[in-house]
């Protein structure tokens, strides 16, 4: 292995351990509580080992695609059912994502050589420039770390798109069927993921361009057909499940879509330009998606951004008027890649701008900031013409890096785990339920009192979604639930036999009122944080 092979390989290293850092460091304790959302998931998987029945779609909350699940179970198998094996699979996957997009991007940008004073190729350099940002990305960390399923859809397509792209430049038949594999795993995912389709057509248009320069028109459609075929197969149960349950396929997002507001060209317009600020001036206002407000990308990562982008978009237009159909395939690639993930979310009018909906764009976001940040670097290479200035230059570009290092580090890990609001946006007040349901001995009859909204669990008349916190923190310790849950209409259904203790999942004075007037002679108490009434009830000690 030559030193240039050497040195790329553990700057890799490096930026993998700081992609594992970010994502596992403190994942038991932040993010805190546990979100209904996630809950629900955790709950699914249970019941699916339970009954060995694990469902391609979960219709239950809007409905959820099912991958997610399948690879939590296998994690309940080894480390337990709890909090940490929900996190810990988004974790994994989001460090396989900093991976995916090193790879994606070297593939990419082959051609072109330029040194940092040791001789790397320019490929390498970008590669290297956009996995760190993306590793230390506040935006992608907080996602790996909460146990959503949309952490999926960027491994999918940085995967996807790396083996058709590899498939393309060494016309090696086994890309093909690993690229049509993860485009069809992306299916399984999220429904933003669904925009991938648009990505991928415009991908192979260009790359028919390419072979139709060299005249090898057939070897493409070979292998076009070769990546739809094994996409269509790997794909095809989630697909003839929707074609079952149409009904299933849209989900929410109807009820969220610009077409259901009175001007939806106007509302769509407004979304955009909105979702375009997110990267550099006003982010998601949501303290679980983001610190609150904040731009989606740190500063001088912003400006790398917008100028990779303004880069790709230039060489995307000369591409068009200079017949270089291999810049068009990179070019188009990135560029539609972005439009197209932005839409999912550009699309609806609640939340804007919305960081969940729109995690498809990250990867290539990175993927612009490394290449703006190459473009910077290179720009002021004057810096390093001797021997000395080569080493002085690169010690000011790491230092650079380390001082982004630390800010994303203190953002996350101090200013917003820190931050009141975080606890509420992830439903702590719900955990400390569950887990002070936990602590009482089963000689006490308990009851929590589901007075929160929430979409039914069994839909549409089951217990609304906020129970799904307790629940489950209830079933990891004991495998099931001890405490019975009921509605707030269904108050007068308690029936008092033995110690008994009522809780509300949010402390409600009329609602008390209405317990004390229906059970008389208990005792209003506030323990370890948690509002209780308590019936013939004597501490075990």
């Amino acid at each position: 292995m030559t030193k240039q092979k050497i040195l790329i390989f553990s700057l890799l290293i490096i930026i993998l351990i700081i992609a594992g850092f970010f994502r596992l460091y403190k994942l038991n304790s932040i993010p805190p509580g546990l979100y209904p959302d996630v809950a629900i998931n955790g709950n699914d998987v249970l019941d699916s080992l339970k009954t060995n029945d694990f469902k391609i779609f979960y219709p239950e909350n809007n409905g959820r695609e099912g991958l997610f699940f399948w690879f939590i179970a296998l994690s309940f198998l080894i480390f337990g059912a709890n909090v940490f094996a929900i996190k810990i699979v988004a974790a994994i996957f989001g460090i396989l994502t900093v991976l995916g997009t090193y790879l994606l991007t070297k593939e990419l940008f082959k051609i072109g050589h330029w040194s940092l004073g040791f001789g790397v190729f320019k490929n390498e350099v970008i590669a290297l420039l956009a996995s760190f940002f993306l590793s230390i990305s506040f935006w992608h960390v907080n996602f790996s770390r909460i146990g959503f399923r949309a952490i999926l859809v960027p491994f999918a397509l940085v995967y996807g798109f790396y083996f058709l792209y590899k498939g393309f430049n060494s016309k090696k038949f086994y890309n093909f069927l690993l690229s049509g594999f993860f485009f069809a795993f992306g299916f399984y995912t999220y429904i933003s993921y669904r925009f991938m389709v648009f990505i991928l057509a415009i991908s192979l248009f260009c790359w028919l361009l390419v072979y139709k320069k060299e005249n090898n028109q057939k070897r493409f459609f070979k292998f076009a057909f070769c990546v739809l075929l094994f996409t269509f197969i790997f794909a095809l149960p989630i697909g003839v499940y929707f074609a079952l349950h149409p009904q299933d396929f849209f989900g929410r997002a109807a009820g969220v879509s610009v077409l259901s507001q009175p001007n939806p060209v106007f509302v769509f317009l407004k979304s955009l330009v909105v979702h375009f600020g997110m990267f550099n001036f006003y982010g998601d206002a949501n303290w679980r998606h983001n610190f609150s407000t904040s731009p989606h990308l740190i500063w001088p990562v912003g400006i790398f951004f917008l100028i990779g982008l303004i880069l790709s978009i230039t060489k995307f237009i000369k591409s068009i008027k200079n017949k270089d159909n291999s810049g068009l395939a990179v070019y188009g690639l990135l560029l539609s890649w972005f439009f197209f993930m932005l839409f999912p979310s550009a699309l609806s009018y609640e939340g804007i701008p919305h960081a969940l909906r729109t995690i498809g764009v990250i990867p290539v976001a990175y993927i612009f900031a490394g290449l703006g940040a190459y473009w910077v670097f290179e720009k002021i290479n004057i810096f390093y013409k001797t021997k000395t200035a080569k080493i002085i230059f690169n010690v000011i570009v790491v230092l650079f890096l380390t001082s982004l290092l630390f800010a994303e580090f203190n953002k996350y890990f101090i200013k917003w785990a820190g931050n009141p609001n975080v606890k509420d946006a992830f439903s702590t007040d719900l955990a400390d339920i569950g887990n002070y349901l936990n602590s009482l001995p089963d000689n006490i009859d308990k009851f929590v009192v589901v007075n929160l909204s929430g979409v039914g669990v069994p839909y549409p008349d089951g217990i609304p979604m906020p129970a799904q916190t307790p629940i489950f923190i209830e079933r990891a310790k004991y495998g099931k639930t001890r405490a019975v849950y009921i509605k707030t209409e269904d108050l007068e259904n308690i029936k008092i036999k033995n110690n008994t203790i009522i809780i509300p999942l949010s402390y409600n004075q009329e609602l008390m009122g209405k317990i004390i007037n229906l059970f008389p002679n208990g005792v209003l108490e506030k323990e370890k944080g948690i509002w209780s009434y308590k019936l013939n009830f004597y501490p075990v000690k």
